[in-house]
């Protein structure tokens, strides 16, 4: 896309100040007690901690891309995003404080009193992590290929991959806390300074085209736009080009209304004020583009299934739960999961801005499909001077923070995982190559997801997190008939229809199968509840002994002291190492 000197210097600056923050709170053992959650911290700190792991690139770069191209509606990713704390707050985090699980694997094996409950838990945290650092190397490389002229799917995947890795390995980031907290004060900055100052440039500038009128949006001034990949384009309106094909020959081009295949290696040169033609998969028309749900039950559908997996999947990942372990108890957990929903809420504000704005001034997106980018575009794109430049440093900065401080959150949760006596597949490796192995697999699933929108990418996460491990959650804190077999038979039911409908989606379009493949919760939970519950109440027998002594321990009030009264036999299979 472009090669521009500003934003590198942003990612590089933003790197040494992430690495420096990270080498000073290691040199004290607070800081590395934090780390560890061995002592308490701050319910506000731990609050931006949570906020700056949970921003990850689909919040900073995915929410602007998908508004730039769908409209409104992409709006209730970010609503879901933000909801899921709400969720959490409500009904998990104080009751899983109090239980003193610090892990989903832990708390099944408490509950539960099962060892072989817990290896399944471990598997399915490695598989929802790994889906989940699939899109966070996809914005990397974007982010590489936007600002660097790099190719999308080579170096940016890996550069990220390996400086997380090597961060966590030379202990530049053992303060975790700490630099997660740092890390969302920059993306909070780095989002907020370039909206405003676009919007007053939007606000006293002399924009012809209006976001509500009827037609197709219209380039600014000339513009060539070159084609990575093969892409499908909408015309709305007739448009005069000039085009240049893969062997060379200019030629002019008349595109009549309707859809036509541009092959990659193709520029095509537009006029100023020319319609602008956009992928299939965009709204044509900034009229339609600005109603909700234009497009009828199916719409309606898809937004269910979005707000399902974004609201119940929260409380399934792996670096989510673990943070609240921090909070010296369960209502101050529930503060934290609080201001965490403040903090979100206050972001996710502005990566609509950017939505809006890139409709008008950056609407090549459109034709090439890499809305993602529009973040790191719009300062060129709107200013086109030194100021620009500035304000496109610090988007990179923050969108190069998003994508390292949740990268590198998973890698250490997985590496953990994979390292310890739980491992996977029944089998235990050192921290170092379970690292390594949380780094490489999603490589290898980012590399050939070029044309994937990086928020749709964690709707597949959020998906497999509320499918699986939802139920149990819920279930398992709030209703005592809950037993191993039945959470055994809902998660992997769950899972199962989960990964049958994303390898539906790899065929294409076409059927109704294939369009629920991006967004299948609205099946797949429901059915995972319906399952869970059902073979539970078939096998009440293995109800643990314990249940009523461990569930007044979840749900009691901190002040009444239950939250330290010693195990009881039956509450889980270590006797209770899992209290404090």
């Amino acid at each position: 896309m472009i090669s521009d000197l500003w934003s590198l210097t942003g990612v590089v600056l933003i790197v040494i100040a992430t690495v420096g923050v990270g080498m000073w709170g290691s040199k004290t053992s607070r800081t590395r007690d934090f780390s560890a959650a061995r002592k308490p911290v701050r319910e506000e700190r731990n609050a931006a901690a949570i906020s700056g792991e949970y921003l990850s690139a689909a919040s900073f770069l995915g929410v602007a891309g998908l508004v730039l191209k769908d409209g409104v509606d992409a709006l209730w990713y970010p609503i879901g995003f933000a909801a899921g704390y709400l969720a959490l707050m409500l009904f998990v985090v104080a009751p899983m404080r109090r239980s003193g699980a610090f892990t989903m694997p832990d708390f099944v094996e408490a509950r539960l009193n099962s060892l072989n409950l817990r290896s399944l838990c471990t598997v399915f945290v490695v598989i929802i992590g790994w889906l989940y650092l699939v899109p966070q190397l996809q914005a990397a490389g974007l982010t590489l290929s936007a600002i660097g002229g790099f190719r999308y799917h080579h170096l940016g995947i890996i550069v990220v991959a390996v400086i997380a890795y090597v961060s966590i390995m030379t202990g530049l980031l053992s303060a975790v806390t700490l630099v997660q907290a740092f890390q969302y004060w920059v993306k909070l900055f780095a989002i907020t300074l370039p909206a405003f100052a676009l919007l007053l440039v939007f606000v006293t500038g002399q924009q012809q085209q209006s976001l509500g009128e009827p037609v197709p949006p219209v380039f600014p001034r000339d513009t060539a736009v070159h084609i990575d990949t093969d892409v499908r384009l909408q015309v709305s309106e007739p448009v005069w080009l000039a085009q240049s094909d893969p062997g060379g020959e200019p030629g002019a081009v008349y595109l009549q209304p309707g859809t036509h295949l541009v092959e990659a290696g193709s520029e095509l040169r537009f006029p100023a004020g020319a319609a602008v033609p956009v992928v299939s998969d965009a709204e044509p028309n900034n009229e339609n583009w600005l109603l909700p749900q234009r497009d009828g039950v199916s719409g309606l559908l898809e937004t269910y299934s979005i707000l399902i997996a974004t609201f119940l999947g929260t409380m399934g990942l792996p670096h989510v739960l673990g943070r609240f372990y921090a909070n010296p108890s369960g209502e101050g957990a529930r503060r934290t999961a609080l201001y965490v929903l403040a903090l979100l809420g206050a972001f996710y504000l502005f990566p609509t801005i950017f939505g809006l704005l890139s409709r008008l001034y950056t609407p090549r997106l459109l034709v090439t499909g890499h809305t993602d980018a529009a973040v790191l575009l719009l300062p060129h794109a709107m200013l086109g001077n030194w100021l620009g430049g500035v304000l496109a440093a610090v988007t990179a900065a923050g969108a190069f923070a998003a994508l390292l401080s949740t990268s590198s959150g998973l890698v250490v949760s997985l590496a953990g995982v994979l390292s310890s006596r739980d491992g996977l597949w029944g089998r235990t490796m050192s921290f170092r190559a379970g690292a390594a192995l949380s780094c490489v697999v999603p490589v290898l699933l980012a590399l050939p997801l070029e044309d994937h929108d990086i928020a749709q990418s964690v709707g597949l996460a959020f998906a497999m997190a509320a499918s699986t491990f939802c139920p149990v959650l819920v279930l398992g804190i709030w209703w005592r008939g809950l037993t191993d077999i039945g959470a055994t038979c809902g998660m992997i039911t769950g899972g199962v229809l989960v990964a049958a409908f994303a390898l539906a989606g790899l065929a294409g379009p076409g059927t109704w199968w294939a369009e629920l493949a991006g967004q299948p919760a609205l099946v797949t939970v429901p059915i995972a509840f319906a399952v869970t519950y059902g073979v539970s109440r078939a096998t009440r027998n293995r109800i643990p002994s314990g249940v009523a002594r461990l569930m007044l321990r979840l749900h009691a009030p901190d002040r009444l002291g239950f939250v330290n009264m010693p195990p009881t036999e039956g509450s889980g299979p270590s006797g209770g190492r899992h209290q404090r």
